[in-house]
C-alpha cells in the first residue's frame, strides 16, 4: 500500500498511511502573525516572519490520529493555531521537555525510544531519532529536538513503507545511524538553511548539499523536502534544492510536493 502526503507548508505535512492520519509540526497561522524566538537566558527576542500561508486550513483537516511534533519552542514548527489543534489529536509524540510543557495528550520520547500506537486495527511504531538544531556550541540555545521513524508493524505482504521525518537538524554523527538501523523508503527532510543575523552565519537547519549527503546516508528511495521557502529566516529555496540533487545525480529520488495537493508516494521496496 502506498502513502499519501499533503504538504501544508513549512514542516507541516498530513500523512495518510493504512487509514491512519498523521500530522507533523502543525503551523497554521497566516503571514503577518507576530512571532518571536526568545533566546534562552537573555532578553533577546528575534522576530520570525512567515511569508507564505498554509495551503490547507485547520478546519479542512480530517480527524488527526497522531501528531509528530519535533519541538515546541519555535513558531515555524508549532504556532498559536497549531497549539490549539493539539488538544483535538488522539496523541501527540514529541520531546520529553515539550511533553512536560504541553501536557496531555502529549508524550515524550528520547532518541531511539519507541512507542506503538494502535489506531483501529493498525499498529504504528514511532521511534524518536536524534536531531540537533544547531552546531554543538549553539545547541543549548536552539532547544531539544527529535526526528521520527514511522513504521506499520502488523504482518503484511508486501510490507508498508518506512517513513523518516528528520526534524529541524544540522549534520551530526548520529544522523548516519538512522540509515543503519532502518530501511527508509521515504525521507521528509527539514531544510531551509535557517539563519539569523543575530548569530552570524550559524546554521539552524540543513542546506541543499547537506540534504544530498543525508539522502545518500539514508539510501532512501524518495526524499521529500520540507521546511523551505516559507519564512524570512530560511535562506534556501526549493529551486536550489532541485539544483543540488540534480548536480549530485539524485534527481530521481527527489519528490517535491506541491502545497495543498494530496500526493501518492511510492510504496515499500
Amino acid at each position: 500500500m502506498s502513502v499519501r502526503a499533503t504538504w501544508i507548508g513549512t514542516a507541516t505535512v498530513l500523512v495518510e498511511v493504512s487509514g491512519v492520519t498523521v500530522l507533523t509540526d502543525p503551523a497554521f497561522d497566516p503571514p503577518g502573525t507576530p512571532h518571536h524566538f526568545v533566546v534562552p537566558g537573555s532578553a533577546m527576542r528575534i522576530p520570525l516572519r512567515r511569508t507564505v500561508g498554509p495551503a490547507v486550513a485547520v478546519e479542512q483537516l480530517p480527524p488527526i490520529d497522531v501528531v509528530l511534533l519535533s519541538h515546541d519552542e519555535h513558531a515555524d514548527n508549532l504556532d498559536t493555531s497549531g497549539r490549539r489543534l493539539l488538544d483535538s489529536a488522539r496523541l501527540v509524540i514529541t520531546t520529553p521537555s515539550a511533553a512536560r510543557r504541553i501536557g496531555p495528550p502529549a508524550i515524550g520520547l528520547a532518541p531511539w525510544e519507541s512507542r506503538v500506537v494502535r489506531c483501529g486495527g493498525i499498529r504504528l511504531r514511532v521511534t524518536a531519532t536524534p536531531a540537533r538544531h544547531a552546531p554543538e556550541a549553539w545547541a543549548g540555545l536552539a532547544g531539544e529536538v527529535i526526528g521520527f521513524v514511522l513504521e506499520v508493524v502488523d504482518d503484511r505482504t508486501p510490507r508498508e513503507p518506512v517513513l523518516y521525518f528528520s526534524g529541524d537538524t544540522v549534520p551530526h554523527p548520529q544522523l548516519d545511524e538512522v540509515g543503519r538501523r532502518f530501511a527508509v523508503d521515504t525521507a521528509f527532510l527539514h531544510l531551509g538553511a535557517a539563519r539569523f543575523a543575530a548569530s552570524g552565519d550559524t546554521p539552524y537547519s540543513l542546506d541543499a548539499e547537506e540534504a544530498v549527503a543525508l539522502a545518500r546516508s539514508l539510501r532512501a528511495r524518495a526524499v521529500v523536502p520540507v521546511h523551505v521557502d516559507d519564512w524570512d529566516h530560511f535562506t534556501l529555496t526549493s529551486d536550489a534544492v532541485r539544483a543540488a540533487f540534480a548536480a549530485a545525480g539524485l534527481s530521481h529520488v527527489l519528490r517535491p510536493l506541491t502545497p495543498g495537493v494530496r500526493t501518492e508516494l511510492g510504496g515499500a521496496a
